[in-house]
């Protein structure tokens, strides 16, 4: 039987290397595998999957315009994914992504329209600004809820998008809709075209690519030292790992919950004014569903946070990824001849395997922090007791002890 200082030396090593194969190999291990069982289903409906991903890749990530496409696809989805790290790193899930989005995209519109004659340096900080404050605020109301009514928050901000459809559909179809001569007179939910003084800036003529992905990369940076290198960025992260704890430390909790979702709304208001001035159309425009304008943003930024660990650095890398999976996702279906679902059913594989490398890692914490096994003390004692000398004396008994416990001398 090995010593009990190795057996240790060997949980050390064996739970160290574990940690290092979740930390480096893990994430991208889930992608690898959703992509095979992805293979297997298009091999299922009878399609090439080879033909399948070389269109993906060729699609997302090869030429000048594919890069471009990718990384203004991915700009939104950053955003929302920067903006689920810092509520969730707080143990606030916050689902309304999706309104909150809307609701930005509606506050950078009407701030476009009513001021369109200011210049560009001026009118696109303010419209940003303003798309930013719009989904803060919408994030804010289920933040409240929770933190002094203790509603929950899935419920609240899934309920919220609901409410968040409705007022863009009134909005995009009565006070806002485009009653110009070129328009379609209310049969588009739609605003009329923008100042070209709010539209971003192309960075790389003849592609996509505009000033917001720049945007986006730099909120990322700055949400990563937000989180990881200020006071506010450790409370939230305190109140994330144990409120009673964080209340008993002195922090203010609720103001920090609510404060966790304002700012996550706003990440994911910002993704909705890049939305309207970042587009092609360059306004505001929908089927009259949430879908119709956030293109399921709200949802898969989610996802982006989950594949870059809740770290607004690794989401950069992640946005990237799956921007190019729904940029290149279109080269995949036109190639192949699979349902649009396709990609969806990707995005989802990669979200069950993520969430499940999340058990594997808490069990590998768990499992670091747990304090070696040693033998209890009743049992050391058992072991180290030298058997009895005699007829009822143990070694070193005098003769007083051993005539008061009835042992012969």
């Amino acid at each position: 039987m090995p010593p009990e200082g190795s057996q240790s030396r060997w949980a050390q090593r064996r739970t160290s290397w574990e940690r290092f194969l979740l930390s480096w190999f893990a994430l991208p291990g889930s992608l690898l595998a959703a992509l095979l069982l992805g293979a297997l289903m298009m091999a299922v409906l009878g399609a090439n999957p080879l033909t399948g991903y070389h269109a993906l890749f060729d699609g997302a990530f090869v030429g000048s315009y594919a890069l471009g496409a990718t990384a203004v696809r991915a700009a939104p989805l950053l955003l929302v994914g920067v903006g689920i790290c810092i509520s969730f790193r707080a143990s606030m899930l916050n689902i309304g992504g999706e309104g909150q989005l809307a609701m930005g995209g509606l506050a950078c519109a009407a701030t476009a329209l009513a001021l369109p004659n200011l210049p560009s340096i001026v009118l696109i900080p303010l419209v940003l600004l303003a798309g930013a404050a719009g989904g803060a605020i919408w994030g804010a109301i289920p933040g409240a809820f929770k933190a002094y009514f203790n509603v929950n928050e899935i419920l609240s901000t899934i309920m919220l998008n609901l409410v968040a459809v409705q007022i863009m559909n009134y909005l995009l179809a009565g006070p806002m809709v485009d009653n110009t001569q070129n328009s379609t007179y209310g049969l588009i939910p739609e605003t009329r075209l923008l100042s070209s003084h709010s539209w971003l800036p192309i960075l790389i003529p003849g592609t996509q690519l505009h000033l917001g992905v720049v945007i986006a990369v730099v909120v990322a940076g700055g949400a990563y030292v937000l989180l990881f290198h200020t006071g506010v960025g450790f409370r939230l992260r305190a109140v994330g790992i144990s409120r009673e704890a964080a209340n008993y430390a002195g922090i203010k909790v609720k103001r920090t919950m609510v404060l966790a979702m304002t700012l996550s709304g706003a990440m994911c208001g910002l993704g909705g004014a890049m939305l309207v001035i970042g587009s092609i159309s360059h306004r505001m425009v929908t089927d009259g569903s949430l879908t119709g304008f956030t293109g399921s943003d709200g949802f898969n930024g989610i996802v982006v946070a989950l594949f870059g660990g809740l770290s607004p650095l690794w989401s950069v890398v992640s946005a990237f990824l799956f921007g190019g999976l729904l940029t290149g996702g279109d080269a995949l279906q036109v190639a192949t001849g699979v349902p649009a679902d396709m990609v969806t059913a990707l995005e989802g594989l990669v979200v069950v395997f993520v969430v499940s490398l999340e058990y594997m890692r808490r069990r590998a914490r768990t499992a670091a922090l747990a304090p070696p096994v040693t033998p209890s003390r009743s049992s050391r004692a058992k072991d180290d007791v030298p058997p009895l000398v005699g007829v009822g004396r143990a070694p070193g008994l005098g003769s007083h002890e051993a005539s008061r416990t009835g042992a012969s001398p």
